[in-house]
């Protein structure tokens, strides 16, 4: 019995393209060194949401809390609304980690776009809805895979299956 446990725990869980958004994000708002480390915030202005399983637009009006950590690493807190194509509404809360060289990091903090493979941004969304044919969504898990602009953020959301 062991083994069959150890053999279903190590095996790697496969991974479905629900969909994407592109977020356009505000300048970010630095408050500095607060009681819980360097916070920053960015608004979200909006945006679209595609792929195979929804589709719509992010709705102005969220933002992003983010914590930078001593050693640069960015803690990111995410929360707005998308509104489906069928008009349904939908919580995102998105919580994540952006890692980079100090180098990277300095680079995008001055507005510059870097590769996107020159650094590590990954997330995991949780979602809420009363809309039942996506409920759906509350009971998957689900992988974001970053990306940072200048003015956007794009992330492709994942099923875990």
């Amino acid at each position: 019995m062991s083994d069959d446990i150890d053999s279903f725990i190590s095996t790697a869980p496969a991974l479905r393209f629900a969909f994407a958004i592109k977020a356009r994000v505000a300048a970010i708002q630095d408050l500095g060194q607060t009681a819980r480390g360097h916070r920053r915030i960015i608004d979200i202005l909006g945006g679209e949401v595609h792929g195979p399983r929804l589709a719509g637009e992010i709705l102005p009006g969220g933002a992003d809390w983010q914590i930078v950590r001593p050693d640069g690493t960015i803690e990111v807190v995410a929360r707005y609304t998308i509104r489906s194509n069928t008009g349904a509404l939908i919580y995102v809360q998105n919580e994540g980690l952006r890692v980079a060289s100090p180098e990277i990091l300095a680079r995008m903090s001055k507005g510059e776009l870097v590769p996107f493979d020159s650094y590590h941004f990954r997330t995991a969304p949780r979602f809420e809805t009363a809309e039942p044919s996506l409920k759906w969504l509350e009971r998957a898990t689900f992988v974001g895979v970053a990306a940072r602009t200048p003015d956007r953020v794009a992330i492709g959301f994942h099923e875990v299956l």
